[in-house]
């Protein structure tokens, strides 16, 4: 008998997410599909455009609508599609089992509400009556994401706080309620370097003390193998490879994530000029015949332009959607 246990935490299947525009629709997520284990940390990764950002939101029901709809796919969350919760149903869940980290905290963060005010009314919609020990939770919080002087900094506005503050308190906000599920939209964008690496330390040492899994939405492949367990790699709407992050980074098996690696740069490189991948992505609104990134391929082939590759697994936890993998064989 299978356990319980091993069932996925989250397991996204075949999501859709479009927009309709004047211009047509806009096919932002295309199927898209993962899981996601307890207590394990996914990254999603790939260039902007490619649907990061819409497959997280999809996730969290937060597609606005219209102009977005969901035109097919389930989002299982312990079993259950949320997809078909009602409106009710999803409040109780977002910012209680489920809690989301936003890309942009000054956006995000009421400006006229202090930070314990707003950490207070997500407790008390969840649950928390006292207004006095809702409060102290909400110091013990961003004393969890050590912001100096909780006690203090609780009565402050977003507008006191630094950038790396401001994103501490973001994810003191996702944690009040004891998630089971995370996600994080590019919690360390527009922060300097030191503060990142502040920030991902602070994520790694929560998901130790707390248990949840984490979705991890970023562009930055160093961040991907410093903090996950698992990587799932996008391209224009699509998954294009999936894998464990030490398989990934000892023999990744789809060119555009090679082409991915390859621009990184390097200490040890022999050359100043950064590699990069030729062309540009293809617009979602344009319904390509075959692979979305034949058209920037070094490996395509009439079959390639022609037939979309499947997803198919290629060892345990392997996934790829390319005519010519494995690679080894492809050059060979």
């Amino acid at each position: 008998m299978t356990d319980p246990t091993d069932a996925p935490l989250l397991e996204v299947r075949d999501l859709q997410v479009h927009f309709d525009t004047e211009g047509g629709t806009f096919r932002a997520v295309d199927g898209v599909s993962f899981s996601v284990r307890r207590g394990a940390t996914l990254g999603i990764v790939g260039e902007s455009g490619c649907g990061k950002s819409v497959t997280s939101l999809g996730v969290m029901r937060l597609i606005p609508r219209p102009p977005g709809r969901y035109a097919g796919g389930e989002v299982l969350f312990e079993g259950k599609d949320i997809l078909k919760l009602s409106e009710n149903e999803m409040r109780k869940l977002r910012g209680g089992r489920m809690g989301m980290i936003f890309q942009e905290p000054m956006t995000s963060l009421n400006p006229v509400y202090t930070i314990g005010d707003q950490i207070i009314e997500s407790l008390r919609a969840h649950g928390w009556k006292d207004k006095a020990k809702a409060r102290a939770r909400a110091i013990e919080m961003l004393d969890l994401v050590r912001l100096p002087s909780p006690e203090t900094r609780v009565d402050d506005f977003p507008h006191q706080l630094s950038g790396g503050q401001r994103q501490r308190v973001m994810i003191a906000l996702a944690l009040a309620n004891d998630p089971e599920l995370l996600i994080a939209d590019e919690p360390t964008t527009a922060l300097d370097v030191t503060i990142q690496a502040q920030i991902l330390e602070l994520m790694r040492d929560l998901r130790e003390r707390t248990g949840s899994a984490i979705v991890l939405i970023t562009h930055d492949l160093g961040v991907v193998a410093e903090t996950c367990d698992d990587v799932v790699v996008m391209y224009a709407g699509k998954v294009v490879e999936k894998a464990p992050v030490a398989d990934l980074f000892a023999s990744a098996q789809h060119p555009y994530t090679l082409g991915l690696m390859a621009a990184v740069p390097r200490l040890d490189a022999r050359t100043d000029r950064l590699e990069t991948i030729p062309g540009s992505v293809p617009p979602p609104y344009l319904q390509l015949p075959g692979c979305r990134f034949a058209g920037r391929c070094p490996l395509a082939t009439d079959h390639c332009r022609s037939a979309p590759p499947p997803l198919k697994e290629i060892g345990p936890g392997r996934a790829v959607a390319c005519w010519r993998a494995p690679i080894e064989e492809a050059a060979a």
